[in-house]
């Protein structure tokens, strides 16, 4: 991005068109790939990503936020075509963007913000692993299974059969994905700035196709003539509603986060000279995301939610405003009319492999080593280990539980103990949350402390609750009554007792200090 920014229209435009090439060119590979990963009709994939990028482009609150088929849908997409077929999945898809909008209206989009990131990111590595074992069988010349430890079961079958052309393919498209991104120099630069990995890895991929006379399974796009549509949902009650809350679920949480991130990332860029780019509205790009999934469906497409990947490629392309996402669902709608017959020469091999990395780097180690400073790794591993075995929304539901324990966890465990300073004098220190279930360990410590002495009670913790405070109230009016001094204080060794406004920007919150506004003595 140039230091640079553009200022006038026509300036604009050309960076807005510029950065929507670079999106459709990602787009188009990944669309197909995602498409059939699912088991859906190659075209229900093109016509997500034309919708997601037209009308959630224009409807949406994040106008730098890309939308269309994700494969962190991908998962939940298949077994609803499993389980109910594809006319009926375009119908969930329908009914989860109606819900999208209820949502919208209601204006709850930040409350997905809640949902901790450990489950988020541990659901998209679960989801990204069972893609990646599902499309290994493709690679190898054969069709996935219905669920991961099937097609672990039958991946030694597999590979004693295996076909050499379509493995010799796929090692080629994912060779061309890592070594793509590492080309150095200046001509490596404009070779990635001209065409990304995931087109370069396709397009060389099918040209050894086609040049070797390689016969393999290609990309078949029906006549639209035959395209289906939607049908009447059929199933049960029960289980139609469970499918639209969950597709409604994943896809509004993920557009939600992604919006965030590329926040982030055009605020980062505006600060290096870039052109500004207003702030995301969250419960206009909820709206903006039920509206697409509603016509997506209805035109029997793949349901859509914001795209980490084409989204930051957007911004760092220099997208200026949401033309280019608009756009970008143009030139995809263009090249599913005008180059089916390219298209054709695909080899689904190359589409899975390229599918296959992209699930594996759902499941970075990067995200992992986010967890681990936060102590979330529990969450997420229960979360991955859920979403692979039983299911995405089964998975969802063990890391909510288990980010429940854990935070009580937290909220019960806190260290409490005394210890001699050396000229008589104790310090008492208690680290972590002071709330009624630590009370007996309290009192039991404070009860170890000899009488008539001089005692520091150093409270570490952000949270004091009533029973808390009276036993440490209680417990240094005695000690004081019987000859004793009590000094309470902070983690940083200031009075406890002090008010809080003068200590607002070295502590942002001293709960203690609420007992005096309550009637209570403050703590000395």
């Amino acid at each position: 991005m140039s230091a640079c920014a553009p200022t006038t229209p026509r300036e604009r435009f050309r960076a807005d068109f510029s950065a929507s090439i670079a999106v459709f060119l990602i787009a188009l590979p990944l669309s197909l790939g995602i498409a059939l990963a699912t088991g859906a009709p190659l075209q229900a994939g093109l016509v997500a990503a034309a919708v997601g990028g037209i009308v959630a482009g224009r409807l949406g609150g994040a106008p730098l936020q890309v939308t269309g088929p994700a494969a962190g849908l991908t998962v939940i997409t298949a077994d609803l075509i499993q389980q109910y077929g594809w006319r009926v999945t375009c119908a969930i898809t329908v009914l989860a963007g109606l819900t999208q909008l209820v949502l919208s209206a209601l204006r709850v989009a930040r409350t997905a913000l809640v949902v901790s990131p450990a489950i988020v990111h541990g659901m998209l590595a679960g989801i990204g692993i069972t893609i990646a074992i599902a499309q290994l069988h493709v690679v190898l010349g054969g069709s996935p299974q219905s669920s991961v430890p099937a097609n672990l079961a039958e991946l030694p079958a597999q590979l004693a059969r295996l076909d050499p052309a379509a493995v010799g393919i796929g090692a080629l498209t994912i060779a061309i994905l890592l070594t793509w991104p590492r080309l150095r120099g200046g001509t490596g630069e404009r070779i990635r700035r001209a065409m990304p990995a995931a087109l370069a890895a396709v397009l060389l991929a099918t040209a050894v196709t086609v040049l070797a006379g390689l016969r393999l399974p290609r990309v078949d796009l029906p006549s639209w003539n035959n395209h289906a549509l939607p049908g009447l949902p059929e199933g049960p009650v029960l289980g139609l509603i469970a499918a639209v809350l969950t597709v409604t679920l994943v896809a509004s949480v993920e557009s939600l986060l992604s919006a965030v991130a590329v926040d982030k990332l055009a605020t980062a860029r505006r600060r290096r000279g870039g052109a500004p780019v207003p702030r995301a509205d969250l419960d206009r790009e909820l709206r903006g995301q039920g509206a697409a999934n509603v016509v997506s469906g209805a035109l029997g497409g793949l349901p859509v939610t914001g795209v980490a990947v084409r989204s930051t490629a957007n911004v760092a392309a220099g997208a200026v405003s949401r033309k280019s996402t608009i756009l970008h669902g143009c030139w995809v709608l263009l090249a599913a009319g005008l180059l089916v017959n390219l298209l054709e020469l695909i080899p689904l091999a190359a589409l899975a492999a390229l599918v296959m990395v992209v699930g594996l780097q759902m499941a970075g180690i990067h995200h992992l080593r986010n967890v681990t400073r936060h102590r979330e790794t529990l969450v997420y591993a229960a979360t991955t280990i859920g979403v692979i075995l039983l299911g995405v929304l089964e998975g969802v539901g063990i890391g909510i539980a288990c980010a429940v324990v854990l935070a009580l966890h937290r909220l019960t465990h806190t260290r409490i103990s005394v210890d001699p300073v050396g000229d008589g004098s104790h310090r008492v220190r208690a680290d972590g949350p002071l709330t009624f279930l630590a009370v007996p360990r309290l009192s039991r410590v404070l009860a170890r402390v000899p009488e008539g002495t001089v005692v520091t009670v150093e409270l570490t913790g952000s949270f004091l609750d009533h029973a808390a405070y009276e036993t440490l109230h209680d417990w240094r009016t005695a000690h004081t009554d019987r000859g004793g001094r009590v000094e309470i204080v902070d983690g940083g060794g200031a009075p406890a007792a002090e008010p809080a406004a003068e200590r607002a920007f070295r502590r942002p919150r001293l709960p203690w200090h609420n007992y005096r506004h309550a009637g209570l003595p403050a703590l000395p």
